[in-house]
C-alpha cells in the first residue's frame, strides 16, 4: 500500500484533518488496482517451465493487468494440479495418457530426449544396448565402451518426471532395474551434474542441452540409435525420442487460460520457442 511520509513540522492542524482523507483515497485506489489484477498459475514440467516463463513475460508486457506465476515440480505435479484446479494450467512434457482423458492438452512446442556426457569424455556414441547395460550396472567402467579407465557415474531422473518415463519406455527399462548413483530433478540440475563430473552420464531435454552447449556448458549430446540429437532432427521427425510440450487444463481452457494458451501457440512467440532450442508448432 502507498504510504505518505510527513516531517514533524508538517503535522499542523490542517495536515491532521487531511491525512485520513488522503489515506482513504490511497486505500481506495490500491483496492481498485488489486481488483483489476488477474493472476494465472502454471505448475509442472521443468522442461516446459523456462519456455512458459519467457512467453509469460511477453504476455504480461502486452497485458499490464495480468500476472503469471510459473512453478516447476515435474509433469506429474502439472497433471495433479490441473486436475484438482490448484493451478490454472499444468505444464506436461509428454502426451496425455488414456486415463487422463478428463484433461485437455494444448501443445506449444516439440522437444526430444537424449543422453549427455561431459564434454571431455572421449566416448562419441553409445549403442542402445550399451546404454541399457550402463543403466542396469552391467557396464560400469568407461573402458568397456571405448572410454577412459574410470567408473561410470549413472545419473537418473526422479520419479514423476516425464523425461524418466520416456527414457525408460524407449530403452524398455523398468524403473526398478535402473541402478543410479545420483538422482536429479530438473534438466538444469542434470546438466550441472554432468558438467561437473567427467565420468557421469545422464539424459535430458535436447533443447535444454543444446541451449547450454551454446552458452559454454561443457557437455555433449550423444546420438540416439545413430541419429544426431538436435532441434533439427526433432523438427524433421527423424530423432527417435521426441515429445510434445503441453499446457494442460481441466477440460477445455476458459477465460484467461484460453487467452494465454492461444498466445503460447501463436506465431507471436515463435522466436522465443526457437531461442529456447525447441521446435515451434507454428511454422
Amino acid at each position: 500500500m502507498t504510504r505518505s511520509v510527513f516531517s514533524r513540522s508538517q503535522f499542523n492542524s490542517k495536515t491532521i484533518i487531511k491525512v485520513p482523507i488522503l489515506l482513504g483515497l490511497v486505500t481506495s485506489l490500491s483496492a481498485c488496482g488489486q481488483s483489476s489484477q488477474k493472476t494465472l498459475v502454471l505448475t509442472g514440467s521443468s522442461t516446459v517451465a523456462p519456455l512458459a516463463a519467457e512467453i509469460a513475460k511477453r504476455y504480461e508486457a502486452e497485458h499490464p493487468g495480468v500476472r503469471i506465476d510459473v512453478q516447476t515440480g515435474g509433469s506429474s505435479r502439472g497433471i495433479a494440479d490441473a486436475r484438482s484446479q490448484v493451478a490454472d494450467i499444468g505444464m506436461v512434457s509428454r502426451s496425455l495418457k488414456s486415463e487422463e482423458s478428463d484433461l485437455t492438452a494444448n501443445s506449444i512446442a516439440r522437444d526430444g530426449i537424449t543422453v549427455i556426457l561431459h564434454g571431455n569424455n572421449p566416448v562419441k556414441s553409445l549403442t542402445n544396448e550399451q546404454i541399457i547395460g550402463i543403466y542396469t550396472d552391467k557396464i560400469n567402467n568407461w573402458q568397456e565402451v571405448g572410454g577412459n579407465d574410470a567408473p561410470i557415474t549413472v545419473v537418473n531422473k526422479a520419479e514423476g518426471r516425464s523425461t524418466l518415463e520416456l527414457f525408460a519406455d524407449y530403452f524398455k527399462l523398468e524403473n526398478t532395474a535402473i541402478k543410479a548413483d545420483t538422482i536429479i530433478g530438473d534438466n538444469e540440475q542434470g546438466i550441472k551434474t554432468i558438467a561437473g563430473n567427467p565420468n557421469a552420464i545422464g539424459y535430458v531435454s535436447v533443447g535444454a542441452a543444446e541451449y547450454n552447449v551454446e552458452h559454454g556448458t561443457p557437455i555433449k549430446l550423444l546420438p540416439v540409435n545413430g541419429v544426431e540429437a538436435s532441434t533439427e532432427t526433432v523438427r524433421n521427425g527423424t530423432f527417435p525420442i521426441s515429445r510434445p510440450l503441453n499446457l494442460v487444463t481441466s477440460g477445455a481452457p476458459q477465460g484467461l487460460s484460453e487467452e494465454f494458451v492461444k498466445f503460447a501457440q501463436s506465431s507471436q512467440v515463435k522466436d522465443i520457442v526457437e531461442e529456447q532450442y525447441f521446435v515451434p508448432i507454428s511454422q
